[in-house]
Order: structure tokens, then sequence, then C-alpha cells
């Protein structure tokens, strides 16, 4: 039995992907859980990304376990992230409408991202951790909302932009973890990582190689 457990991405977001393998990890699976990620009722908007991260890690590792043999070791590597101007959480966006009302309420102000991170090894303890970053958007003029909205860049995104991307050139103010805004922390999520013994760096050697 390698004494390497298998890491499992519970995750179909390809920015999260990017990230972990931006730091030299690769996971050897990607099982995404199926989810209602609607708010509950009043519910806070990191209160509402760490139930989901859980709720997401939670589900994968129990799909897992009956896949996986008996000897094999595994951890299961989970995160949401929601983007709030104080209590209100914003929508992960798919419509025109929703974008714009986005645009609107994001333009010429701070908003909240948060990102939990949640981490559950073979035996299903679980670790978790809370990342918050506040970020200011500039004045957004009609030509910048309407070239953001064409682009279409905003479908799919938490609050309706991707700081990665062409959104990036909005931001005036940054408080906080960058790669949280992205959606996956990597100090917090590589602490995780190591602590339940994970070798984070082996993969450094291998981009060394290649360049």
């Amino acid at each position: 039995m390698s004494t390497r457990p298998q890491l499992i991405l519970a995750s179909s977001s390809p920015r999260r992907l990017a990230l972990l393998e931006q730091a030299g990890i690769i996971p050897e699976t990607i099982r995404a859980a199926e989810l209602d990620e609607t708010p509950e009722r009043g519910e806070w908007p990191r209160t509402l990304a760490a139930r989901l991260a859980k709720a997401k890690a939670k589900a994968v590792h129990t799909t897992t376990r009956t896949m996986m043999k008996g000897d094999d070791d595994f951890l299961v590597l989970s995160a949401d992230t929601v983007v709030a101007v104080g209590k209100r959480i914003l929508p992960k966006v798919e419509l025109t409408d929703q974008a714009i009302a986005c645009l609107r309420l994001l333009s010429g102000r701070a908003h909240r991202v948060f990102t939990s991170v949640c981490l559950i090894n073979k035996k299903g303890q679980l670790r978790q951790r809370l990342v918050e970053t506040r970020v200011r958007f500039k004045r957004l003029s009609t030509d910048d909302m309407e070239s953001y909205l064409a682009s279409g860049e905003w479908r799919g995104k938490a609050g309706g932009y991707a700081i990665q991307g062409l959104a990036g050139a909005f931001v005036v103010k940054i408080v906080g973890s960058y790669s949280n805004v992205v959606g996956l922390p990597l100090y917090e999520t590589l602490n995780l990582l190591e602590g339940e013994g994970y070798p984070v760096r082996t993969g450094w050697l291998t981009l060394k190689a290649r360049a």
C-alpha cells in the first residue's frame, strides 16, 4: 500500500484544480457532489460557505468509501466560495439580469469573499478552515458593465465576476488571500493537507524538472 493517500477533489471547478496544480498538487480523482446550494433562511454568508463545503466533502467521502478497496488510503478535499455585500449573499450567476444586478451592487464599494475548505481522511475525521478576503471595486461605468457582460466571463461565477480574468481590472484594493477570491485559499489548503501527512512538496521537484 502506498504511503501517500489518494487525493480526491470534491469539486468540478477548473479554477480550484488550476490553483492546486499551481501549488504542484495534482489530485488522483475529481468527484463533485451534486447539492442544493440554496441559502437557508437568514443564513450568514460565512455559515453558508462552511455548511456547503462540509456537505460536499461528506457526500464524496461516503461515495468514495464504497468504491475504494479496504486498504486504500484517501483524502477528500472540498471547498465552497460565497461572495457577499454585508449579509446579502450574491448568487452564482447564470442569467444576464443576475449579472447586471451583481455588478451594480459591487460597483464602487467593498464586498467580502468567504471560502471554506474541508478535508476528510479515510476514517471520516474532518478538518475545516474558513478564509475571508475583502475586495473593493472601482465605480463601474456603463461601458465597463456592458463590455464585461458581453464577454460572458461572469457566467457560473459567484458574485458574477472572476478576479483572475477580465474583472481583475475592476479591483481597486484587496485585503487578504487572492487565491481565496479565485476559489481556493492555497495557504490554508496546503496546511490542511500537510496536517494529514500529505506530501505537498513532492510535485515541486517535477515542476523543477520541467523547467
